[in-house]
């Protein structure tokens, strides 16, 4: 069984236990042990960070200008007001999250430089084996936990997603992706081409314009992006009148919220509408005469990609000022001098940047099993986005595509302690979901509608994530108002859950 073949490598006594063991630091672990530490104050619980501090996406992204693109009012957690401008700076949330550890005492929780290779479940003690290297020794450690909490993001932090073109190892400069910037990259005065359109881009491309010679980015296909100011109204005006920040952190949250509802119905009742909007915001700052058509309107309704923010349109205000171009075409080859574009137009460059997006990770790469059987999660059916069919004792947070990720990784906080609580209360030691007798004939279903979203980090990893089904208890929904009203009110004595 999985204790015995622990204790080959090690003994009990050096396996430490825990009832919860919670899987990475960023927004949604450090979020996760705030409440755990305040709804169950008598479990005992670990974080363990394979990086060396906290902070997930703030921490291992070192690009210039890297911000949020959610607002912080949403992103940042509903327990602790967020008191600056919408969209912030990796600085500010890295703080804003520091400030939530210190406060509440959790650093004594967090394990930093643990990096899990395997994850065990054993039916015969009813918990998780994991273990982890630590990444400043290499000392391997043992850890066992009755539940095990997933917040580890969704994909690889230590690489992103660079296409194989002709000619690249011909090319005199350098290639570098945002995902793994280097800090001492000297850009200044440099000839830059930016590969990729999306939030990462829109981000680097104001940052470094200034100070480049010039900038160029060469984009496959246009997005959309949302041109408003990094100001909330109703925020400052509650603040002027003196309103306390809870009540004005709540308020706003709520109406953002509310807010983001209606766009997103938009989209789908109404997108010729939302796009036109959309346009609009770009086409007031770059001018009638630019090339909006080819460069900035995308062939895909609204919101089946992400929308990436532009505070105050400083994007587009960089193209306005000539110092940056666009090109809306695909790379055919590297040359030794920079790169030369299906449509014949050959690019100089000393840096190209590959802002092509990331890897995916299921549940980050963490090698499971069951009673010593590879766990596959492609074979398991996914129950609201957040547990896995036959898999016990464990949670898995994944927000929205459309929204902040922390509204849902709080909401799933709650369950996870409504969970435990209610585990105690049967005297259970497992809980998992299985396929009611009416979902048996349940058709099965890629994890989200290509139909719905379909960004390409996740085409390429769907043949590795869950199926989902065709009734709401079977996938997870991506609406954030079906989530508030349905995750709290979940029957935990219903059929689709097994207790043991």
């Amino acid at each position: 069984m999985i204790a015995s073949s622990v204790s080959e490598t090690t003994t009990r006594t050096s396996i430490e236990e825990f009832d919860v063991l919670v899987v990475g630091a960023g927004i949604a672990g450090v979020g996760g042990a705030y409440h755990l530490s305040t709804q169950r104050p008598d479990s005992s619980f670990v974080v363990l960070e394979s990086q060396d501090d906290f902070g997930g996406t703030w921490r291992s992204h070192n690009y210039p200008g890297i911000r949020s693109d959610s607002d912080l009012h949403t992103y940042g957690y509903r327990f602790k007001p967020w008191t600056g401008p919408p969209i912030a700076t990796a600085e500010e949330i890295l703080k804003y999250m520091g400030d939530v550890i210190d406060e509440n005492d959790l650093g004594s929780h967090i394990r930093y430089n643990h990096k899990i290779t395997s994850a065990k479940w054993s039916s015969e003690d009813n918990k998780w084996f994991i273990e982890a290297t630590q990444t400043d020794t290499g000392d391997i450690r043992y850890f066992s936990a009755n539940f095990l909490w997933m917040c580890q993001g969704y994909y690889r932090h230590s690489e992103g997603f660079t296409p194989e073109w002709a000619g690249m190892d011909d090319f005199q400069g350098q290639i570098v992706h945002t995902e793994t910037w280097p800090k001492d990259l000297d850009y200044a005065d440099k000839k830059v081409i930016v590969v990729g359109s999306g939030a990462s881009s829109a981000t680097l491309i104001p940052a470094i314009a200034d100070s480049c010679e010039h900038v160029t980015l060469v984009q496959r296909s246009p997005i959309y992006y949302g041109t408003g100011r990094n100001r909330n109204d109703l925020a400052e005006t509650l603040r002027e009148i003196e309103i306390d920040d809870e009540w004005i952190h709540e308020i706003v949250r709520r109406k953002i919220i509310h807010d983001q509802s209606i766009f997103h119905r938009r989209t789908f009742e109404e997108p010729e509408v939302v796009k036109e909007e959309l346009l609009t915001g770009v086409r007031d700052i770059l001018g009638p005469d630019y090339d909006i058509d080819t460069h900035f309107t995308p062939s895909y309704r609204p919101w089946r990609q992400r929308v990436a923010l532009v505070p105050d349109g400083d994007f587009f205000k960089s193209i306005k000022a000539g110092q940056v171009s666009v090109l809306t075409d695909e790379i055919e080859t590297f040359t030794e001098t920079g790169v030369r574009l299906k449509s014949g137009t050959v690019l100089e460059a000393d840096i190209v940047v590959t802002a092509t997006g990331f890897n995916m990770n299921v549940l980050g790469d963490i090698e499971f099993s069951i009673d010593d059987e590879p766990l596959v999660f492609s074979d398991t059916v996914n129950y609201r986005g957040m547990m896995f069919t036959g898999v016990p004792n464990l949670l898995w947070v994944f927000g929205y595509f459309r929204g902040s990720w922390t509204v849902r990784a709080d909401l799933l906080s709650d369950f996870v302690c409504r969970l435990l609580t209610h585990m105690d209360g049967k005297s259970a030691k497992r809980v998992e979901v299985k396929l009611r007798p009416e979902d048996e004939d349940m058709e099965l279903l890629p994890w989200q509608d290509p139909e719905n979203f379909n960004p390409g980090y996740l085409t390429r990893a769907m043949p590795l994530l869950p199926r989902s089904g065709d009734k709401p208890e079977w996938h997870h929904s991506q609406n954030l108002s079906e989530d508030l009203k349905t995750i709290p009110s979940i029957d935990l004595d219903g059929d689709e859950f097994a207790w043991g």
